[in-house]
């Protein structure tokens, strides 16, 4: 009578680890490669989600700016690749009623000022009480107002790390 085997051989044991061993190998590996990924897919999410931010907040700028029939957005063009903007606005971020909102580019970064005084000039006053937001590095920042009847601005932004901004806004509060 012949006596069944209760165990596994060493043999079977030794290329069970190694096939479990080559396994366990291959899905660390796709594991790394995902984590890899997963990076750089946040990094990217970031960019598009901070581009996003940007424009919706120049959008709500300019088309919730203040009727002014005398000059409801003046553009100072300053240099080549430099405007330097001012308008009263209805869209506040640092919780002002109709703030002043100027765009300006200063050591090639471009900021964003609001306060409840109007700057007139590129200096800005000692006294001056505004929050400022810095929104990015860029070649350029130009803005363009049509010779048309109806007021309509196309804002050109040129970031140096970022994609760049071409937006075209229309003032709701024209009358």
């Amino acid at each position: 009578m012949r006596r069944l085997r209760a165990a596994f051989t060493l043999i079977e044991m030794l290329i069970a680890v190694s096939i479990f061993s080559i396994m366990m190998l291959y899905l660390y590996k796709t594991y790394s490669t995902l984590n890899i990924s997963n990076a750089n897919l946040k990094g990217e999410v970031s960019k598009i989600q901070k581009i996003q931010k940007i424009k919706k907040l120049i959008f709500l700028d300019f088309t919730l700016a203040i009727y002014n029939p005398r000059d409801m957005i003046t553009i100072d063009n300053r240099e080549k690749n430099e405007d330097f903007v001012v308008l009263q606005t209805s869209h506040s971020v640092h919780r002002r009623i109709n703030p002043y909102v100027t765009y300006m580019v200063k050591n090639k970064k471009l900021y964003r000022l609001e306060s409840l005084k109007k700057f007139t000039s590129y200096e800005l006053p000692s006294d001056a009480a505004f929050d400022i937001d810095e929104l990015g590095e860029v070649k350029s920042f130009r803005v363009y107002k049509t010779t048309k009847k109806t007021q309509s601005y196309l804002v050109a932004i040129d970031f140096k790390s970022m994609d760049d901004i071409l937006l075209k806004v229309n003032p709701l509060n024209e009358y």
